[in-house]
């Protein structure tokens, strides 16, 4: 057996270089984090980097989003969020609105104050004076503070370093003058372009079609269902129990089926398939962890611990045929800045467009 996986592994290797140049027109999403901070950069190129104070420092949580696309000419965009840890402060803070000051010091220097809080997101944006200074910080050993009122909260800049190489990496600004970790060795001409992202089309499920029945019996459409999955036990446990089906029309000849899969300690997921109407039925698998459906589309949303200060997200939307990826993200690290966390940072962005 060890001698055959010997065998494949250059043949695996090939393969996956295959793959990976063919899917070239559709930019990989980029995931890193390291201590305190984190990077996901999107299918169009876009990078996003979460920072925030020490896990150790929860009593002052404060996070800090810089956002830059791809391109040559790309800027940088930076905000900030205080967290609800210092309940007096955070309070005051919605109270307050635009009446207020946030200010950044970086190594003893004052940089005056942010732009105006909003109280709708939460977060106020950043001066270009403090984006940039907070880059050149980042890059070092820095004592970087968010100071409101009598109050000051210290952001991280532990691994900001690595995370800020890798958008570097993945925007193809290693070594040019647009980096984070700015170089010469190359010049911005040479940094990947953006991408566009995928232009979707969601089609409202049942319009425009008669009402038709569906009749199989529940011990049928189980049956259905574990015959389409290899690991239907590990990936879908509760198929085998009696909780009820649901279904729901998409089409003249299509049909929505769903089932409780798996229950966690704080998370459930339910199984989603698209199976046809009349034999052969052909089920497709959506995704085994969806926690909502309406009106063509299918959501997943999944807490990364349970008093859900961080999440990841998942959509599908019908686009008349299939069910399609329209959405994937995260909220960044679970640190305390506010409840369904603190950021969105997409791994996967769509364009949807209604039929």
């Amino acid at each position: 057996m060890t001698k055959k996986l010997h065998m494949l592994a250059p043949l695996l290797l090939a393969f996956g270089t295959i793959t990976a140049a063919n899917s070239s027109l559709a930019a990989p999403s980029v995931e890193f984090s390291n201590q305190d901070w984190q990077v996901v950069c999107d299918n169009t190129r876009t990078c996003r980097l979460a920072g925030y104070q020490e896990e150790s420092n929860s009593d002052f949580p404060v996070s800090v989003l810089l956002i830059r696309k791809a391109g040559a000419n790309a800027g940088v965009i930076g905000k900030v969020k205080i967290g609800g840890g210092k309940q007096s402060s955070s309070k005051a803070l919605m109270q307050l609105g635009n009446r207020h000051n946030i200010s950044l010091v970086v190594n003893g220097e004052d940089l005056g104050v942010t732009k105006p809080f909003s109280s709708s997101s939460g977060d106020a944006d950043l001066t270009q004076k403090q984006v940039e200074t907070l880059i050149n910080a980042l890059a070092g050993d820095s004592k970087i503070e968010v100071v409101f009122r009598n109050t000051r909260w210290q952001l991280s800049d532990k691994g900001a370093r690595a995370v800020m190489l890798k958008a570097d990496e993945a925007q193809g600004r290693v070594g040019t003058p647009s980096a984070f970790i700015k170089g010469n060795s190359r010049p911005n001409s040479s940094v990947l372009p953006p991408k566009a992202a995928p232009q979707l089309r969601w089609v409202e499920p049942t319009k425009n079609v008669r009402h038709k029945k569906f009749s199989m019996k529940a011990s049928q459409l189980k049956a259905l269902i574990q015959g389409s999955m290899k690991d239907w036990r590990d990936s879908c446990p509760n198929i085998d129990d009696d909780t009820s089906w649901q279904v729901n029309r998409l089409s003249g000849s299509q049909l929505l089926v769903r089932h409780s899969c798996w229950v966690g300690a704080y998370n459930a997921g339910s199984g989603a398939w698209v199976i046809n109407d009349k034999p052969p039925h052909r089920p497709v698998l959506v995704t085994t962890s969806a926690t909502d459906y309406s009106n063509g589309k299918i959501k997943a949303v999944q807490k990364g611990r349970g008093i859900g200060d961080c999440l990841n997200q998942e959509e599908w939307i019908w686009t008349g045929r299939q069910f399609a990826k329209s959405h994937d993200s995260t909220t960044g690290l679970c640190r305390l800045i506010e409840a369904g966390g603190a950021w969105q940072l997409p791994r996967f962005v769509s364009e949807v467009k209604i039929s």
